[in-house]
């Protein structure tokens, strides 16, 4: 789903690397062209071209210029040092047992010729525990799982799929929490986590091309000697990865101002289940024609395997205030955090957690977060400091004319802490419950109090605890249902509750998801918000890339041909609650 790139011509234009890694492929990718000092711009767009659509992708790639360094954060990629099992298990036993395994199964043949046998995973225990993410959702168990370290290997294990009529399901770092991951046939998984590398940094251009297994805070990390960070920043940031980032379009705490995903990727080099790799978008970010890019970021898996990523890179702002709000009521956070946005000021952040989430992450970390509040925001604007503090001392302003309490961060220490108890929240409900349901909706910010007083009234009536912890700033709600699944008739009331949030986000004018994506989670409550006709499109959206429907199947659109003779609304798919 690409041009090829015009060659330029000698003394126009001299080339280098704007692709996402050095090697050849069996089709062509995209080059495109530095501007000479001397001469008029020369570019060669990353567009998308119709002849894609018919299968006729062409690639091919240069090496990287030798000025870009290559800050790779693997291990060695040698086949067994890579191997995740256990070191005193020699690899000849896994080779043994994989060859005995494929003796009886033609496409574990298949995937055995092009990949090392320790990346080939066929175990009961380890195809059990790829059949499950981060989610409450149980599908099917997984087929084959393999763990390639290149777009060529990835294109190998898909050829090798479809030879054999089996769907592929694309895996991350497995933290996702809407079943997006979860196999429901024994597909063949493809896990990019040992693709893990950044390949590439133009610091002066403020882009950096990845590979999709590579952990989103490891990024920001290695970007720290630039100056630079990548903006989205989810709450799993620490273990979730940038493929699985691009297929829910993720979004964070910090996107408020920013943007999610979608906003801070420029370009996505995709394996389609014809095998063919393609590039979507411009690395440039302004290449003509259909922005097929957006169409793919927060596609979940549905439209190919992600092998590499071109991120847009936000320069560390040079002035930062966080501000911790404390009030009395739900009502009167909710209101200040309206009135902040209305008042025209636009923070990095806004969070709020209420009375039940507080008292269990001061239980666990000690945020110093006030025990006697119903509610906190948290606030945190950036930029230059003389409009930093203004900014700030309006936020203080505004929430102690609606009854709050305000607590600046002193230092870059307290800001952590504070921080830190955010997004430790989820790791503190452990404590309370053995278990917990982490809902996704979106609602208008004018009527986060009105959701809120209706989900507690939803929770009670199903005699569950809720905590809520959540993006305040954009509406983004995350109601955390607590529960132990070893008490009888939990999980149908768990459902039950589940079905009652969504129904209560909708009918203010709210949306079924804000980043987790819909996965198996919602994909039979789609037609609540969508059409037979929207349905239809984006079936045939779908078509377009992956004809046979092949990737990820069984995914976000309700079942059905067209999607015109769904008859499953309101249900969740049976037995995925566990």
């Amino acid at each position: 789903m690409t041009t090829a790139a015009n060659k330029p011509t000698a003394g126009a234009a001299a080339c280098h690397h704007n692709g996402p890694s050095k090697s050849r492929f069996r089709s062509t990718s995209t080059v495109s062209c530095s501007k000479p000092a001397t001469s008029s711009p020369t570019r060669a767009p990353v567009t998308m071209d119709s002849t894609i659509m018919a299968g006729k992708a062409r690639r091919g790639r240069n090496e990287a210029s030798s000025s870009t360094p290559d800050l790779a954060i693997l291990p060695p990629r040698s086949a067994w040092s890579a191997c995740i099992l256990p070191d005193s298990l020699p690899v000849f036993y896994w080779r043994m047992k994989l060859l005995k395994a494929s003796r009886k199964d033609p496409l574990l043949r298949d995937l055995r010729r092009v990949l090392p046998p320790d990346r080939v995973r066929v175990a009961p225990l380890e195809r059990s525990i790829m059949g499950r993410d981060a989610s409450i959702f149980e599908g099917g168990q997984a087929g084959p799982v393999c763990f390639p370290i290149s777009t060529e290997e990835v294109q190998d294990c898909v050829d090798a799929a479809r030879r054999h009529g089996r769907a592929v399901v694309p895996r991350g770092a497995g933290t996702g929490l809407a079943g997006g991951a979860v196999p429901l046939e024994e597909p063949v998984v493809v896990v990019t986590t040992k693709m893990n590398r950044l390949l590439s940094v133009d610091a002066d251009q403020a882009v950096a091309w990845v590979q999709p297994g590579m952990i989103n805070l490891d990024l920001s990390r290695a970007l720290a000697p630039y100056g630079l960070h990548f903006a989205p920043d989810p709450s799993s940031q620490q273990v979730c990865s940038l493929g699985g980032n691009v297929g829910t379009n993720a979004g964070g705490p910090h996107c408020l101002a920013l943007g999610v995903t979608s906003a801070h990727v420029l370009a996505v080099e995709v394996v389609l289940m014809s095998g063919e790799a393609v590039v979507l978008g411009d690395p440039d970010g302004w290449g003509p024609g259909l922005d097929l890019r957006g169409a793919y970021v927060g596609s979940e898996g549905m439209l190919g395997i992600t092998t590499a990523i071109a991120v847009r890179l936000t320069p560390n702002p040079p002035a930062v205030q966080t501000l911790l709000l404390a009030f009395d009521s739900v009502d009167e956070a909710a209101q200040t955090v309206s009135a902040v946005i209305a008042d025209g000021i636009v923070p990095a952040a806004i969070e709020m957690m209420d009375k039940n989430i507080i008292w269990a992450v001061e239980n666990f970390v000690g945020a110093g977060f006030p025990l006697d509040a119903a509610a906190v925001v948290i606030v945190e604007v950036d930029g230059l400091p003389g409009g930093v503090a203004a900014e700030a001392d309006r936020v203080a302003e505004l929430a102690l004319e609606r009854g709050g309490r305000v607590r600046r961060a002193a230092d870059d220490h307290e800001r952590a802490l504070i921080w830190k108890g955010r997004k430790s929240a989820f790791g503190a409900i452990a404590q309370i419950k053995p278990n917990y349901y982490l809902h996704d909706t979106v609602v208008p910010r004018t009527r986060l109090a009105e959701v809120m007083n209706q989900v507690y009234e939803i929770v009670e009536e199903h005699d569950l605890q809720v905590m809520n912890v959540f993006h305040a700033g954009d509406g983004n709600l995350h109601p955390l249902l607590l529960y132990d699944r070893r008490e009888p008739g939990v999980m149908e009331r768990v459902h039950a509750a589940g079905s009652a949030i969504i129904e209560a986000s909708l009918a203010v004018g709210g949306v079924l998801s804000g980043e987790h994506g819909i996965g198996i989670e919602k994909r039979d409550f789609m037609p609540l918000m969508f059409s037979d006709a929207d349905l239809d499109a984006q079936a045939r959206l779908r078509r377009a890339f992956d004809p046979d429907e092949m990737a990820n199947p069984g995914k976000v659109l309700p079942t059905g041909a067209s999607c015109a003779d769904v008859n499953t609304l309101g249900k969740v798919p049976e037995g995925v609650w566990g």
